[in-house]
């Protein structure tokens, strides 16, 4: 067997084909050095612990899902954005079968406090980009926002309608970009 592996990358990348193919029950250091076609102690060079695979392997999943610097010049509107996020959802689901529903158990435990920030980061950075597209959207009707609903707060209760079509396993949108095109637009 192999004991060199080429990159922390490399790993993660086995990682996450073992989630896309059997689920979070499949990643393990055992079975991820198998899939890696090296020792056991080669994953430990790379990840302290089963949990540190697990947390990078999530972080590294959210970040392929919804990753956006790419897509920021392609954003015309806020609801463009927010329908891009739906597809990614979609999209991550089907190929990370029960992604979304199960890994947030992983982090449960009191001993998680890294997981847990790595997905807050992960939620943070949806959150600043749908920021960012919203204050950029030239055709939002000058009286949308006022103190009591303002931009952020918008984006936050958005974000929380996101964060419940995960939750609920429902990917389907519409419902929301109606909301939204209510709110700002018209």
């Amino acid at each position: 067997m192999n004991t060199i592996i080429t990159s922390k990358e490399a790993i993660l990348d086995k990682s996450k084909q073992l989630v896309a193919a059997q689920g979070w029950s499949a990643v393990s250091i055992r079975n991820v050095a198998a899939a890696c076609g090296v020792s056991v102690g080669s994953i430990y060079n790379y990840f302290a612990s089963k949990s540190d695979l697990i947390t990078a392997t999530v972080e590294s999943i959210w970040y392929e899902i919804f990753h956006f610097s790419e897509r920021q010049a392609e954003f015309d509107s806020f609801p463009d954005c927010v329908q891009w996020v739906f597809d990614s959802i979609k999209t991550g689901s089907e190929k990370y079968p029960g992604f979304f529903a199960s890994h947030a158990m992983h982090f449960l435990g009191d001993d998680k406090t890294d997981g847990k920030q790595k997905m807050a980061q992960s939620w943070e950075h949806i959150r600043t980009e749908l920021f960012r597209v919203l204050k950029k959207d030239k055709k939002i009707r000058q009286d949308a926002f006022d103190e009591t609903l303002t931009a952020q707060k918008f984006v936050d209760l958005v974000f929380s309608l996101i964060i419940s079509a995960l939750v609920c396993q429902n990917y389907d949108g519409s419902g929301v970009l109606a909301l939204i095109q209510r709110i700002l637009y018209v």
